[in-house]
Formats: C-alpha cells, structure tokens, sequence
C-alpha cells in the first residue's frame, strides 16, 4: 500500500552541491531527486519503503565524499591501517546511526516531516543485516564505530551472507526459525566493486617444482575456483570527517552459466557451479554437525581470509610498497579463531606467490597479526579435522606443519625434555582423530595475544593458553571490551542523552569518562525526579512494544528485570527462570506475602541444534502463560519472551530495564558486552563475578551491585570435588519444590515428559553449577527487592551506574589497542570540494 506525500510539485533536479550539502531545502530535495531518479517513483505510488530507500540514499550521498576523501587522505599520508578480520559484523540499522554521525538528525525529521512524512517511521522500515550471532559481531560493529570516530585509518573484512542469522517467532512457546532476507529489497548503503573481485582456491594437489634461480617452490593446483567480489559500506565517525571502509565479500563462479553444458540438455549442470560456489557466501554459519557444514564453514574461513588478504596486497602493489614492508602497513586483528587460517594464507602469498624465503615470510606473518582470544569454552575453540583441512586446503596443511615443526624445535629448547608440554602445545592434536587447534596457530602467528576482559585474561594465562602464556608472556595483554555510547546512548535512549547532554554538555559522546561529572548530581532531587521520568517513560514504550508483539500487557510501574542475551546453559537463563517460579511458589504459599511487582523479560537465539537452549524458551513462556492465568499473582509477576532479538529491538530494551541480569557461571563468559550497555543506561546489576562484570562492579562500587555465587575458582574447585547437584536438591526445600512442579507438568499443562530432559539434566550433570548457585541468588534477590522499594535510593544507584560507566567505551578500547598491539595513530581527514576532482581529471 503506497504511502502518498502531499500533491507538492517534485523538484527540479538537485543542483550540484545539494550532493553534499546539509540544509534543510537541499535535504528535501535531494530526497525527492532520489526519489524519482532512483527509485523511479511518484508520491502516488510511493510506499514506505520507497521513501526509506529515498532517505537512505540522500544520506548516502553526504558520506561519499567524506568516504572518497578518507581513502584519498590515507593514500597521500601512506597511513599504517589496521584491519579487522571478523567472520561477524552485527552492525544495526545504518540510518539513523549515519543521522546521528552527521548531526543532521534534528534536520531531517524537519525536512520529511514538512513533505508528511515522519522519520521515525522511515527509519523503521530498514532491514537489519543479521550479520552476527550477538557479541561478536556487535563488538566488531562497536570497534569499527570507534575506530572511525577516533580516526584510525581502517578497513573491516568479512563475509557479506546473504541470509544472516535466522529471525524467531515463537509459536506455542516454541522457538521457530524464518529465513533472514535482509537483502530482498537491496541494501542501499554498500557499493560493489567487482574490479577488485579475487581468485580463492580449494581442493587439488601440491606440485614441487625448481624455479629459473634454483630455488624449490610449490605450487598449489587446485580443484575449483571461487571468485570473491567485494561489497563496501561506509562507515562514518561521530562528527569526524573520516569515513572508514566495512569491505564484505560475496562468492560467485567464475562462470554463472556453463552455455556449451546447457547445449548438451543438461540444464541443472549449467547453472550447478554458480549454485555451489555461491553457497559459500549464502548463510551465517551453517548447520557444522554434518561434514558438510563442517566443509563449508571453513571454506567460509578461508574464503574472506585469503580474499582479504589479496585484497591487502593489491592496495599496497597500488602504493607502491614492496611486500616485505607488509606488517608496517597493515596491523591484522584476528576477531577470535575464525580467521586464524590467514596465517598460513599469508604464508603461502608470501612464499609460493612472492617468493620471499620462509624465515624472511615468517617475520613478516607474526610481525602482522594480532589474536583476541573471546571464549573459555572447550567447544568454541574450533578445531579442524586434519582429513577435511588437508581435503579442502591441502598447501596450507603442509604450511602448518612446517610452522609446527619449527614452533616444537623452539618449545623443546626452551623447556628440555618436557614431551607431555610439547604434545600439549603443537598445533596438532595427535589424540584420536587429528585435529588442527586453531586457537594454538593464532597464537603462535600472532605477535600479540588477548583476552577481553580482565578475569577472562588471568585464565587464559593460568589455564586455556597457560602453556604459551610461559613461552611468552610478554606476548599476552588485556583488552576489556566497550561498546559505542553513540549507538547505546545517544541513539538507543535519545531522552537520557539530552538530560546528561543538558547537565554536562555534548563532550561526553566522544570521552566517556565525564560522565563522572554526574556524580554530584546524585543530591539533587529534581535531577532524581528527572531520571525517573526518563525511565519510566522508557519503559512505557517498552510495554507498547511488547504488547505489539506478544499481546501480553505489563505494568510500566512495576520492576523490569531483564535477561537478553544468547541462550546458552552457561549464561544460565533457567536459573532466572527457576527463581520466577520459586518466588510464585512462595506468593501462592503465603497469600499476604509483600513482593515489589516485577515484569520479567526475556529475549534471545538458541542455537537451531541446540535443543536444551530451546527447550529453556519453552520453560520461559509456559511459566509466562501459567502466570498470566493466574489472577492472584498475575497483577505482580509478568513473564514476556520478546522474540527475535536483534540490535533494532535491543535499542528498545536497555533504556527500560532497571535489573540486568548477568548471572553466568563464573568462569565462563570472557566478557560481555550487554552488562555495558546496561549499566549506561542506568540499570543496575545482579551478577556473578565473571567476564566484565568484575570490573563493573570495581567501578561502581559494591554498594552499587548486587553480587551473588561462586568465584571462578569456587567453581572449578566444585566440580572437581566431584559435585552432585542431586544433593542440592536435596538439601533445599524451595529448590526441590520448583523443580518438581517443572518435573510434573505443572507449567506444561499435565505433561509430565516435556521438561524432563532440562530437569534431569540439572540433578544429575549440572555442569554451569545452576543448583549450586540457586540459593546464593534466591538471597541476592531479596537484597535487589528491598533497594526497589526504597525510591531515592534506587535512583542515586541508578545515577552512579551511569557516571561511572566511562571506562567501559569502545574508544577506550581502541585507543589501548592503538598504543600496545597495533602502533597506529589517527589521520585527520579535510575535505576537498567536487570541484577539485573534476579538476584532476581535465588536467
């Protein structure tokens, strides 16, 4: 259904410098030019989308020339550039946080607010690119923010798939999973540039071979051929000039239709090489329990890796370095074991392609990458059979070899006769079926090694990479993880930015640390009141939100308690659950016992494989069901599984939360990025000390936070003390009460076979200490009670979790990377006007 504007004459066409130009006539313009030329429509015809795409490319045309003068800038200063090689970049929405950049939100909404139009609504119309799985690729997009915010000569390198990660309805309680379209209506924001499109290799065989100067070399003759053509999006700092470059590749073949096949009658053949070469760029991690997703995920690897990498040595063929100066151009970032096959990838360019000798190519590879390590667990860190890598990269797996044989010489000298450390160290797992670790090639490629947040750093040290970390210790540093207070201030809760914007001005965008300047305000009491608008105003849209997409209404007035998140048994959503239905069970127990209302909200993916993860969504909206039918708690506990989460609604969510839950076994989750943005947003924490949360609760204070559960080595020291949680159950009447009404299909309508695979999971395996935790919870929780009825002193919490946030921005990050891992510095970009291209070219 077309959206019409009024009958207002459209435009003639936009003189030239309305391009680039920022007022509000020019804007309107522009729009209705693109309208027209681009979209090919009238306001008659027009719909929603058509003036979104209008819109987009309106504000597209401001960033190409900040875009085309970054590029140029980093060309002329031959600038040293960091790339960041990510198999995830969950960006968001690009309009509004473009708007923002630009600082032309006010005049836009002015501008299509005078054509009838609100923005608010065009903004909604974009399709989010689920680029992501959730903290990965959102700390990607928060880095990549930044780096183009401080100015930071940068490209980002991944995959442009064309279905990212499936969106979620819940139906019945049950997660369902729908394919993501994020490109059917075009993405306008990106540019292909298939001139730059690069030959990627699988399969074949090796040959060795004698060149014209004597010298043995190898070469690699493979079976298929891939090409890799790149897609760009620009991306633009916080009212900077600098535009840096998001460069995603596609996979094509190298012929889309085979015509002489197609003549002799065989029609699936002609088209079958497009289909499979392009199945590499089709979807975010495919299914891996088979061999063929296995296969195909890490021809995705090494797909955008060696892409990236070619793509490397084009531009500095293009500035005339010589490739033995490529570690002083580019500084690599491994964002964790994904693109660790870079590492021979580069080995192999230098080597086999550009004939540097290995000692000389060695250098050069270690003295170029850096590795962020973001995982305890065993299972993430990937492994490749030695069957299938050497199947599908068989020069590479010779690589790796030699790189081992090398690495083992130097751990055999440096601890004599320790073979058990050697065995333990190799970059083969020569235990069973052999194994490539790849998280052991990253660290030996990689001149530089990181964890993400402090605690998760000391047990990389004492126990993941314990072995390397006495290798080479100076090898290791910390990096505690931000996030962007652009996107997770300015522009997820634009009410809260303009109170702190009017108290202490617009610096704290860029230096978050002064948001310190906050801390007085604390006495105020109308700047109390003043938070507590702001909140609940916030959480009345949430409430409008939730009632728009599960019909269930909630009391804005009561408590949100908010747990978003992946769903994972380590970030222990059944143990937020397990509590809700503890505390129904009291309220049913003790008609007049006084509780502070509270609206439980849940939201995010289990994995489609991962059956107790969905099995824990079950639980989550059938508690919900059972108490909304239950008109004696129904007033005072509201259970909401907000489907789909992705950063559009989680925009939506943070503002409006005032308990975050962050409750993942210690030990466990190497940072967290949603605690952060969280605690900017004003809510306070219950958590254990795990990930970041150790140093939200340092910087806020513990008065600040309320703490619950077993250490990182209390839990350690647990299981291996042989823990059963049976006898927890045991031993703890209101556990064993909640875990029997689960057990016997109370919440399951009579079903008594439902949940019982989750709850006999939890007596007798338990492995996130869920039973052992509980009752240290159940206690902090009373405590999270008891500061909710006391109003101001909320508030001043409230007030203190946001001021003392600072450390916690991805600018901070950046610039720690910037100065210990990547020695590169800013470069200040002036723009040049159209003219003087145009010059250029007549001269």
């Amino acid at each position: 259904m077309s959206t019409a504007l009024p009958l207002t004459p459209i435009a003639p066409p936009a003189a030239e410098g309305d391009r680039v130009a920022l007022g509000k006539q020019a804007l309107k313009r522009a729009f209705l030019d693109n309208l027209y030329y681009i979209q090919g429509k009238f306001p008659a015809l027009a719909t929603r989308k058509d003036y979104y795409l209008a819109l987009a490319y309106t504000v597209r045309d401001r960033l190409m020339q900040r875009w085309i003068d970054t590029a140029a800038a980093y060309t002329a200063h031959g600038s040293r550039t960091v790339a960041y090689l990510s198999a995830e970049f969950l960006m968001g929405p690009h309009l509004a946080n473009n708007l923002l950049n630009l600082g032309i939100h006010d005049i836009v909404r002015q501008a299509v607010g005078e054509l009838g139009l609100n923005l608010e609504e065009l903004v909604r119309q974009e399709d989010e690119p689920g680029l992501g799985n959730g903290g990965l690729g959102r700390l990607a997009a928060c880095f990549i923010d930044s780096l183009a915010t401080l100015q930071i000569p940068t490209l980002g390198y991944g995959i442009r798939y064309e279905h990212g990660i499936f969106q979620q309805d819940i139906v019945e309680g049950k997660q369902i999973e729908r394919t993501d379209k994020w490109l059917r209506h075009g993405n306008p924001w990106e540019i292909v540039r298939p001139e730059w499109a690069v030959e990627i290799r699988f399969g074949g065989r090796t040959d060795r071979y004698t060149d014209e100067r004597g010298r043995l070399r190898v070469r690699w003759i493979p079976a298929r051929i891939v090409n890799a053509v790149p897609y760009d999006t620009p991306i633009l700092g916080y009212r900077v000039n600098t535009a840096n470059t998001l460069r995603l590749w596609r996979a094509e073949a190298p012929e889309s239709f085979d015509f002489s096949v197609f003549n002799r009658g065989d029609y699936w053949g002609a088209v079958n090489q497009k289909v499979v070469s392009e199945n590499i760029s089709k979807v975010l991690y495919p299914n891996d329990e088979q061999l063929q997703g296995k296969a195909l995920r890490l021809e995705q690897q090494y797909f955008f890796a060696s892409a990236s990498l070619q793509d490397m040595l084009r531009i500095i063929r293009v500035q005339n370095i010589p490739p033995e100066h490529f570690h002083e151009k580019f500084a690599v970032q491994l964002n964790d074991t994904h693109p660790a096959v870079a590492i021979p990838e580069l080995m192999r360019l230098l080597v086999d392609e550009l004939a540097i000798d290995w000692d000389r190519a060695w250098s050069i590879t270690r003295a170029t990458f850096g590795y962020t390590n973001h995982t305890l667990l065993p299972e993430a860190l990937e492994s490749w059979p030695l069957s299938l890598f050497g199947s599908l990269l068989p020069r590479h797996l010779e690589i790796v070899y030699e790189i081992n044989a090398h690495f083992l010489d130097e751990v055999r000298i440096a601890f004599c006769g320790d073979e058990q450390r050697v065995a333990r160290m190799s970059l083969i797992d020569e235990g069973g079926e052999r194994y490539v670790r790849m998280a052991h090639l990253a660290t030996v490629g990689s001149h530089a090694v990181n964890g993400v947040a402090r605690l998760h750093t000391q047990l990389l040290e004492r126990h993941v990479l314990r072995d390397f970390h006495e290798l080479w210790p100076e090898r290791f540093t910390n990096k505690t993880n931000g996030v962007t207070p652009r996107r997770w201030i300015a522009l997820a809760n634009p009410r809260l930015s303009r109170c702190i914007t009017q108290a202490i001005g617009d610096q704290w965008l860029v230096d978050l640390e002064q948001l310190r300047r906050l801390e007085p305000l604390v006495e105020d009491a109308d700047f109390r009141a003043q938070w507590r608008d702001i909140k609940r105003a916030n959480k009345i849209a949430l409430a409008s939100l939730i009632r728009e997409r599960t019909g269930v209404v909630v009391n804005p007035q009561a408590m949100f308690d908010v747990q978003v998140k992946r769903i994972h048994e380590y970030k222990r959503q059944h143990l937020n659950i397990l509590h809700v239905i503890g505390l129904y069970h009291r309220l049913r127990s003790d008609p007049h016992l006084q509780v502070e209302p509270r609206v439980f909200v849940f939201a995010g993916k289990a994995a489609p494989r991962y059956e107790i993860a969905k099995l824990m969504i079950r639980l989550i909206t059938a508690v919900g069901g059972t108490l909304d039918r239950d008109p004696a708690v129904r007033d005072l506990l509201k259970v909401v599984f907000l489907p789909d989460f992705n950063v559009g609604n989680a925009q939506r969510i943070y503002p409006a939360a005032d308990l975050s839950e962050q409750i993942s076994t210690a030990g466990k989750e190497a940072s967290g990025t949603g605690n952060m943005k969280f605690q900017m947003n004003g809510a306070l924490t219950i958590g254990t000390l795990d990930g970041a949360n150790v140093e939200i609760r340092d910087a806020v204070g513990p008065e600040n936070f309320f703490l619950f559960g077993l250490t990182a080595e209390q839990a350690q020291q647990r299981l291996a003390e042989g823990y059963r949680p049976v006898d927890v159950y045991h031993g703890h009447a209101e556990l064993h009460e909640v875990l029997d009404l689960v057990r016997d299909g109370f919440f399951s309508r009579g079903d008594g076979t439902l949940f019982h695979p989750l709850v006999d999971h939890l007596l007798h395996h338990d492995p996130y200490l869920v039973m052992a935790d509980y009752p240290a919870y159940t206690q902090c929780q009373q405590q999270v009670e008891s500061a909710y009825g006391d109003v101001e002193r909320w508030t001043r919490m409230s007030i203190l979790n946001t001021a003392r946030s600072g450390r916690f921005s991805s600018d901070r990050t950046i610039r720690e990377y910037c100065a210990q891992i990547w020695n590169v510095e800013a470069v200040e970009v002036n723009l040049t006007r159209q003219q003087q291209w145009q010059a250029g070219l007549t001269q």
